[in-house]
């Protein structure tokens, strides 16, 4: 009995050292998981995806604007332009001066001309005489000025070299070349009888200039012409949408007149041959 008791105790004492190194290993275990938990606690969670109806919005707003450049894109103009107004005049300065984006130059430009016209054909002066008193004035001018310098002590004129430059010669003839080439092509064109509708045009031009010239002479034809540049492109592009509006509504009417004179007369007159004949 008595050795019994020292083994029970013993392996009571066993059993209780084995129990606190598997409470200590477990307390560990649970150290650890709750740091881990932490440490994913701590981590940024992805974000959720876009909800459904704002991917809806954003594909509606999309498509909104889509349909919205193409409506703009469908609205007439007139002749059929795609550009701005400012593009079509050729952009840079010389459409800077029509459209007046520098009022002083603009009203400069178109009052020197209004003088030039003023004096050709109001007062009747001439070309050739107004060019040789103008050089007159102004080499008896530099000359006594220049004469002059040394005897009241000031420094002499400076008169800058003028040089033309021999690229922009060349730009402008090979320029005039080509549009003169061009002109002659459409003039064939429309001789050998292929396009009625262009032919109609060029006449209706020539009649309508033919007009004009017998109520005025050339000096007048391109002053009206000049003021015409500066006043039409810049009331056009004030009201561009009320024009391009009341010019659809006209253009359509001129195409029904023109599909009944097409039909009741342009279709009987026989036309030139398609292709040219080779030799």
């Amino acid at each position: 009995m008595a050795e019994e008791q020292p083994r029970a105790a013993a392996e009571g004492g066993g059993e209780t050292l084995m129990e606190k190194i598997a409470d200590k290993l477990h307390i560990g275990g649970d150290g650890s998981s709750s740091d881990s938990d932490a440490d994913e606690r701590k981590q940024p969670k992805p974000s959720a995806p876009p909800a459904p109806a704002e991917v809806a919005t954003e594909s509606f707003v999309d498509s909104a604007a889509a349909a919205a450049a193409e409506a703009k894109a469908k609205v007439f103009r007139l002749f059929g332009r795609e550009e701005p107004i400012h593009k079509v005049l050729g952009g840079g300065k010389p459409a800077d001066v029509f459209l007046w984006r520098n009022r002083n130059i603009s009203a400069g430009v178109l009052g020197g001309a209004t003088a030039i016209w003023i004096l050709f054909e109001l007062l009747g002066y001439h070309l050739l005489t107004f060019v040789c008193h103008g050089l007159i004035f102004s080499l008896g001018l530099l000359f006594l000025w220049s004469n002059a310098s040394s005897f009241i002590n000031k420094s002499p004129p400076r008169i800058p070299e003028v040089i033309i430059p021999e690229d922009l010669v060349v730009n402008i003839a090979l320029s005039t070349r080509y549009e003169i080439n061009r002109a002659f092509a459409n003039l064939r064109q429309i001789a050998l009888g292929r396009d009625i509708k262009k032919f109609l045009i060029v006449i209706a031009g020539l009649w309508l200039l033919s007009v004009l010239g017998s109520c005025c002479n050339f000096l007048t034809l391109v002053y009206i012409v000049f003021v015409v540049l500066h006043t039409v492109p810049i009331l056009y592009e004030k009201y561009e949408d009320q024009i391009d509006s009341y010019g659809e509504k006209g253009w359509v009417e001129i195409k029904k007149q023109y599909a009944v004179f097409d039909a009741k007369v342009l279709s009987k007159v026989p036309r030139g041959p398609l292709k040219d004949k080779k030799h």
